[in-house]
């Protein structure tokens, strides 16, 4: 399974406008090579060089398996898009871009496409990335991940 974005490169610095600093809005994500018997996706995104630990920024789930990417800004139209998010590590739903303090150096804002086995993750509430995660593994088919980098 392949996961990529129009807008940057694996490994590459990403545009302001899905920054911070910029318009905050999620990027462009394009996967394929989901294997037999995917029956949904789970995206999450992740920043493994925040100060405190890992800084979970968004997670996306209940994604329908015929879908093959999310366009710009995407996470803004929840629940028009057959898709449910989750509360970020910003304590909101939905997607919170890169904000790394200033002058900590590159960080590294992990995209990971997760194939499920399973149609729906079920939570009583609106779950936490963490959560998404944890329930998604038990179902889990195939990984993709895409690096995007970013410094202030």
């Amino acid at each position: 399974m392949k996961l990529g974005s129009s807008s940057f490169a694996d490994g590459a610095t990403m545009p302001l406008r899905f920054t911070c600093d910029g318009d905050d809005l999620s990027p462009p994500l394009d996967w394929s090579g989901a294997p037999a018997g995917t029956r949904s996706f789970v995206l999450l995104c992740d920043d493994p060089d925040a100060p405190a630990g890992t800084w979970h920024h968004w997670a996306i789930y209940d994604m329908s398996a015929d879908r093959a990417g999310l366009a710009e800004g995407e996470a803004s139209r929840s629940g028009k898009g057959g898709f449910k998010q989750a509360i970020n590590d910003f304590r909101r739903p939905g997607y919170g871009g890169p904000c790394p303090p200033r002058r900590h150096g590159p960080h590294h804002y992990h995209f990971r496409l997760l194939a499920l086995s399973i149609d729906h993750l079920a939570f009583g509430h609106t779950p936490s990335c963490q959560e998404v995660e944890k329930e998604a593994r038990k179902h889990l088919l195939a990984e993709a991940i895409l690096v995007g980098v970013f410094e202030r």
